[in-house]
């Protein structure tokens, strides 16, 4: 099942099968993953394991699912946060009065926010996708988690350095210790944008033509692994804690959702990160 990846190892010994980022399993101070699109209870174009409730779905079958994949994660349902995700640049700080918040209904949701972050152990940060990239963040040092939701229009507001301007704000957490993942998500092997977003791409990146290949009139295919992960490493972070998955969403629809592949009617993974707390 598992296709060659990067530097995340699929977990075959959970109920669920997960990905998981080997440097923050490591430090057995955080629980995290990411989710396939197997063993859930939803059917046609959501099977088997959607997690969005914003998809076509029934709320029953999403519903489920978290509930199954929390259970085999060891995280409390009742306590899952999500942010509303729409396609922006702002970065949330999540503390235990926001314990619940979209876990089983998109108006609950933590309105107008694609990222999180929270230094609060037992406290599951969660946000789903089907091509965008997934950005994980561990600051091992001063206990603080996040995660970043990156579509294209996240990747040029740059919103992975907006979450680790935010966690050394708030928390003290400096750049040069924090870890980071970069989740499966549609590849340069298959993402085709066009002028509409080379142009975003050129007044954010002065080495845009790094992170493109053209592939015919007005159109590339642009790098968002490589995108997010120059930007974060020019923010501070070190080559070497950044984990990369090089897992391509549309490549492997049969793992994973795609909302290209599926000509956009499919359903959502998840990424998921908390803070285990002292008892675990």
């Amino acid at each position: 099942m598992q296709p060659v990846c990067g530097d995340f190892v699929l977990n075959g010994k959970d109920v669920l099968p997960v990905y998981r980022i080997p440097a923050f399993t490591k430090t057995g101070l955080v629980v995290h993953g990411f989710t396939t699109r197997l063993g859930g209870s939803s059917g046609g174009n959501y099977t088997s394991l959607n997690l969005g409730l914003h998809v076509n779905d029934t709320t029953d079958n999403v519903l489920d699912n978290r509930k199954n994949l929390c259970r085999s994660m060891g995280i409390n349902f009742d306590h899952l946060v999500v942010g509303q995700q729409v396609h922006g640049d702002e970065v949330f700080t999540v503390t235990r009065e926001h314990l619940g918040r979209g876990n089983d209904s998109l108006e609950d949701a933590i309105p107008g926010v694609d990222a999180l972050i929270t230094d609060k152990p037992g406290v599951p940060l969660t946000s789903y996708y089907a091509d965008c990239v997934p950005l994980f963040f561990f600051d091992p040092v001063n206990k603080v988690v996040g995660l970043a939701h990156a579509g294209w229009k996240g990747t040029v507001q740059k919103i992975g350095v907006k979450t680790l301007q935010k966690m050394h704000k708030q928390f003290g957490s400096k750049p040069e210790e924090i870890l980071v993942g970069i989740g499966p998500s549609i590849g340069p092997c298959c993402y085709v944008v066009d002028n509409r977003v080379i142009t975003k791409l050129q007044q954010a990146f002065g080495y845009w033509n790094e992170l493109v290949v053209s592939c015919g009139e007005q159109q590339w295919m642009l790098d968002l692994w490589e995108s997010n992960r120059r930007a974060i490493m020019n923010f501070g972070v070190k080559e070497h804690k950044i984990s990369v998955a090089k897992l391509c969403t549309s490549c492997h629809s049969d793992i994973f959702f795609s909302h290209r592949a599926s000509g956009g009617c499919t359903g959502r993974m998840a990424s998921f990160i908390m803070l285990k707390t002292s008892e675990k």
